[in-house]
This record gives C-alpha cells, structure tokens and sequence, in this order.
C-alpha cells in the first residue's frame, strides 16, 4: 500500500513540474514574441552590474554567448560580467571585445541562431572572469593579510571571538591587491547547475541568483522575466 502510494505521490509530482515547465516555456515564448507585454525591460536604476555564469562547456558556444551579450546591451545594462570556471571565455576575451566594437546591424531579439555580430553602446563595460582568478585573489589577499597583521603588526588585537581580522580587513585586502571589482545585484546562471560554480563569493554578498537553463535552449524571454521579475522586487538587504 505504501508503495502505491508513492508511485502515486511520483506521477502527481511529475505531472505538476511537467506542467509547470509547459507553462513557463510558453511564457517566454510568448515574451519572446511580444504578444506578452507584461514583462518588459523597465529602468534599470536597481540593477547597476549583471553576473552571467555560464558552464564551461556551454560557454564553448560563442555564438550564443555574443547574442546574450547582443541582448544585454540592448537592454541597457552598464556592467556585466562574464564568468566560467575553466577559463573558456577569457580565452575568447579578445574575440568578444573584438566583435563588441563591430558597428553591424544587431540580431534580432527572439532569435538566438542569427549572427553574432554585436554592438555595444559605448557605457557598457565588460569583465570576463574564471575559477583561477578567485583563487588568485585568495592566495594574494592571504599573503597581504599576513603581512600586515603579523609581520608588521606588532601587538595583534584579537576580537571578543579570538579572530585578528574581520570581515571588513579581508574586503580592504581583497581591494587592496586589485580583486575588489563590482558586485552584481543580479546573477544568470546558465547551464545545468543551479549554483554560481565557483564565483568570487565576496563579490555576490547581496547577489540574487536565477537560473535560467542551458545555454542551447536559451530564450530572450527568459531573460527579460529575470530582469523584470528583479527590477519590481522590494529588496531590504543590503541597505
């Protein structure tokens, strides 16, 4: 009896994600189309820096990779940053910037298979970063801790819970040998994982993250909901 009831339990739970991927797949269909005009790109004053974490293997489609970015800036967005773990898109860093200041037509919204000639507005600025690069940053901010903590300390101050530094001193560090950088308000993780793969976690305190799929079946719809559903959220944390 208790097995019926979980091969039941299974199918009703199958049927309803089922059914809540129809759904979505039809609203980003029909945003993607236009015929959907609840969901658009409104000003975007809350979302001043925009994480993309793509799998490394997804990110070996630049095509794909250059109309998101195509999108993007139609969206207006100001900074975006580009981030995998292997280092796939820095290796094509060049090409992207390279293609960002072609001055051709750009593609259109809704078709992610035309060409991948882009155009930037000249304010949107690009950063492309990989897993080495955190680590990179924990290894030098470590070394600059050490040394200023207990090298040329001196007499070290310890807080009530025994800790030398805090939160704070490894953001100055962190600053201090050049890996501060931006901090996203909005982070699209796109491929199979549903997690940040690695991203700098110092630079996505108050980040939110969304998923968005793989990047072989990405839609513009997609895209514009997480933007907008972001946009019109009242947001606390942080301020």
């Amino acid at each position: 009896m208790l097995g019926l009831f979980w091969h039941f339990f299974h199918l009703l739970l199958s049927i309803v994600h089922a059914a809540c991927q129809l759904i979505q797949g039809l609203t980003y269909y029909l945003t993607s189309s236009g015929i959907l005009k609840q969901y658009h790109i409104p000003t975007l004053d809350k979302l001043q820096c925009l994480a993309v974490v793509v799998d490394s293997e997804d990110a070996k489609d630049a095509d794909k990779i250059i109309v998101l970015l195509n999108w993007l800036s139609g969206f207006g967005i100001n900074y975006v940053i580009l981030y995998d773990m292997e280092g796939v898109l820095k290796n094509s860093e060049i090409n992207l910037k390279r293609m960002s200041r072609n001055d051709q037509p750009q593609c259109p919204e809704h078709d992610a298979q035309s060409s991948v000639s882009i155009s930037f507005p000249e304010k949107m600025s690009l950063e492309v970063l990989s897993l080495s690069d955190g680590k990179e940053a924990i290894v030098k901010s470590a070394n600059f801790l050490y040394s200023e903590f207990y090298l040329n300390g001196g007499n070290i101050q310890y807080d009530q819970t025994g800790r030398a530094f805090n939160e704070l001193d490894v953001g100055n560090a962190l600053r201090s040998v050049g890996y501060g950088g931006h901090e996203p308000n909005l982070m699209l993780v796109i491929g199979s994982a549903r997690c940040h793969l690695g991203f700098p976690a110092w630079r996505m305190r108050y980040t939110e993250i969304v998923h968005i799929g793989p990047l072989k079946s990405m839609k513009y719809g997609a895209v514009v909901k997480a933007i907008y559903d972001f946009s019109v959220k009242n947001q606390n944390y942080g301020s």
